[in-house]
C-alpha cells in the first residue's frame, strides 16, 4: 500500500521518512521557509511528486533529499530510507560536525566544581585550542 499513494503532502512525507520527529515540526519548517524545491519555499500542503529533489534545513544541518517513493505512514528508519535518496554534498555532511568533536577537558573524579581561577584557566586553554584549529 505504501508505494501506491498518489497524493501526499510534503509535511506528512518529511515526517513519514523520519526527517522530522513530529508532523507539526515538519509543518513549521515548511512555513518558516526551511523546505525548498528548486530554491523556492514550499508550503506544508504542497503535493510531493516522485523524482523531485528538496532541500531541507534542520538546525545547522542541511539535507538534500530526492524522492524515490511516497510513504504515507511513519515507519522504522530502515524502511524509510528506501523511499528517498540522500543527495547531501559530502562537505556539508561532515563540515559542521567537527565543531562537536572538539577536545573535551576532563577533571579528576572527586575534585569538585572548578574554582573561578580554575574556570579562567580552562577557558584560556580552550580558546588557545580553538585558535590553533583555525589555522
Amino acid at each position: 500500500m505504501a508505494g501506491e499513494i498518489e497524493k501526499l503532502r510534503i509535511d506528512k512525507y518529511l515526517w513519514a521518512i523520519r526527517i522530522f520527529k513530529t508532523r507539526s515540526l515538519a509543518t513549521e519548517a515548511c512555513k518558516a521557509g526551511r523546505v525548498k524545491l528548486n530554491g523556492q519555499n514550499v508550503k506544508p500542503s504542497y503535493v510531493v511528486k516522485v523524482g523531485e529533489t528538496y532541500s531541507v534545513q534542520k538546525g545547522i544541518e542541511r539535507k538534500v533529499i530526492h524522492v524515490i517513493g511516497l510513504l504515507e505512514r511513519r515507519v522504522d528508519a530502515k524502511t524509510a530510507v528506501q523511499f528517498y535518496e540522500d543527495q547531501t554534498p559530502v562537505e556539508e555532511t561532515y563540515g559542521f560536525k567537527s565543531v562537536f568533536h572538539a577536545p573535551v577537558l576532563k577533571r579528576d573524579r572527586g575534585t569538585g566544581r572548578p574554582t573561578k581561577k580554575d574556570r579562567r584557566e580552562i577557558d584560556d586553554l580552550q580558546s588557545d585550542l580553538w585558535e590553533e584549529g583555525d589555522d
